[in-house]
C-alpha cells in the first residue's frame, strides 16, 4: 500500500468484530474517501508496520498513520473521529483528557474486545485502497 501525505491510513485488527464495525462506521460516515484501510494481519498492514519500525508485538488493535506520523490507542481513535468532520468531530474535545486516562479506558475495551464483541474466523478486509 502506498502512503500518501493526503490520505491517512487506518490499520486495524481484521479478526475483531468491534474493529470491523468501527471501520464500517468510518466508511459509512464519509471515511471511504478520507482514509485507506488495511488489517494488521494483511501483507499491506505488515509492510506498513515494518516500514514505520512499529513493533507489532505492542500493537494489537489500531494504528493510525497521518502525514507519515503514527498514532495509537485513544489518540488514534480521536484523530480519526476529528477527520470525519461534521458532528463527529465535536468528540475530539476528549483529547484534553490526559492520555494515561484515555488509554486506560481504551486498553480495557481493547483487552476484552473478543470476549465482549466476538472474533471473526477470518480477516474480512485485507486492504482497501
Amino acid at each position: 500500500m502506498h502512503i500518501s501525505d493526503n490520505i491517512p491510513v487506518i490499520l486495524f485488527d481484521g479478526y475483531c468484530k468491534l474493529c470491523n464495525r468501527a471501520v464500517n462506521f468510518v466508511i459509512k460516515h464519509g471515511g471511504r474517501n478520507k482514509f485507506r484501510f488495511a488489517s494488521l494481519q494483511s501483507d499491506s498492514g505488515k509492510s506498513l508496520l515494518s516500514g514505520f519500525l512499529i513493533n507489532k508485538q505492542n500493537i494489537d488493535s489500531i494504528v493510525y498513520i497521518e502525514d507519515k506520523k503514527t498514532f495509537y490507542r485513544s489518540t488514534a481513535i480521536l484523530r480519526i473521529i476529528k477527520r470525519l468532520g461534521k458532528a463527529w468531530s465535536i468528540l475530539y474535545i476528549f483529547i484534553i483528557v490526559p492520555p494515561f486516562i484515555r488509554d486506560w479506558v481504551y486498553d480495557i475495551v481493547a483487552g476484552n474486545r473478543y470476549r465482549w464483541f466476538g472474533r471473526n474466523e477470518s480477516c474480512r478486509i485485507n486492504h482497501l485502497d
